[in-house]
């Protein structure tokens, strides 16, 4: 690929990523524009969705092309970091062309992040109109960031054997000219896995505090999930949801893109144990540029090759937080 490669969402032409977030509160928002517009399609799994403007991605709806993507904290509050982003859009004049108004199309989802930092502060139309002018076409900061500023893992016992996870993003070239990238806020209930090993990289922490370096400082979801089989405890009552962006500079149609997103999904189920809870929203959003001539399956494997290495670099570049370790403290250990 001519240029430099930045192993993330914007090396996709025409896309930009934009961070806003407040550190004391431990929340924030992170948006995903294209301008020009792109075919835009969604996937969402899990049993507790929050998210806006989904239904007019769905193949029989009207709109294809969207023009900004907006990923957030705050739970349902959260939302309202749309409105800024809208607002942005307007004032450029950018958006689908009803006559009496350009009206941007701005699809959202959120993540439950109010059990860290403040729960009185969440995402609003300033934080997102922030992250807009925040935004670029260069190399995407990572971690503790955006909408990764209040993710956690490894929630199933509670917060406090959590640790605190992030936001990340990846790219693959497929071919020379041909790429698809991912960008993804890793809020998981359970554990992270490095699909390349099967190796825990954060998740339920022990509370074994005399660890041997040999052994693992992870109780393992599955097996928390067989104790709490057996008797009368149940999980949590925390709420968790991983979202994220794939885009793609692809020629796919409306149904195309769809499907690349329910695709893309295969990626959260390697690297996230256990996925697709009713206790998660996991929602998927997939972007088309429409610059080269590609097929929909190819995309969609390598969208979730993308998926997957996002999340591990989610986990990776995320810093403690909140009286929570994260994956990169542990290891200092």
């Amino acid at each position: 690929m001519k240029g430099h490669w930045k192993n993330s969402l914007t090396d996709i032409p025409g896309v930009k990523v934009g961070h806003a977030h407040d550190d004391a509160a431990l929340t924030g928002c992170t948006v995903v524009l294209c301008e020009a517009g792109m075919v835009g399609g969604v996937d969402q799994r899990g049993g507790a969705p929050g998210t806006r403007e989904t239904d007019l991605l769905h193949p029989l709806n009207l709109v294809d092309q969207v023009h900004a993507v907006v990923l957030a904290g705050g739970s349902s509050f959260g939302l309202a970091a749309a409105d800024g982003v809208v607002r942005y859009l307007e004032e450029r004049n950018i958006g689908f062309d009803a006559q009496a108004a350009k009206v941007p199309i701005v699809p959202g989802a959120i993540i439950f992040d109010l059990g860290i930092g403040r729960s009185d502060i969440r995402p609003d139309a300033q934080m997102g109109y922030q992250a807009c002018l925040n935004a670029s076409d260069g190399i995407v900061p990572e971690g503790n960031v955006g909408a990764g500023c209040g993710a956690t893992v490894g929630k199933m016992l509670g917060m406090g054997q959590a640790m605190k996870s992030g936001i990340g993003t990846a790219s693959i070239e497929i071919r020379p000219g041909l790429i698809v990238a991912a960008l993804v806020v890793v809020n998981a209930l359970g554990d992270i896995i490095n699909p390349e090993n099967g190796r825990i990289l954060a998740g339920v922490r022990r509370i074994d505090h005399a660890l041997k370096s040999s052994e693992s400082p992870f109780m393992d979801s599955l097996e928390v999930m067989k104790i709490l089989a057996e008797g009368p405890l149940r999980f949590a009552p925390t709420s968790n949801t991983t979202i994220g962006v794939v885009a793609t500079n692809a020629r796919l149609s409306k149904v195309e893109v769809n499907k690349v997103a329910q695709m893309a999904q295969d990626g959260l189920a390697r690297a996230v144990r256990p996925v697709h809870t009713m206790l998660d929203g996991d929602t998927i959003f997939a972007l088309a540029s429409g610059e080269q001539p590609a097929d929909v399956n190819l995309i969609g494997a390598f969208a979730a090759q993308a998926v997957s290495r996002a999340i591990v670099r989610a986990v990776q570049a995320a810093s403690p937080a909140g009286g929570l370790p994260s994956a990169s403290s542990l290891q200092q250990l």
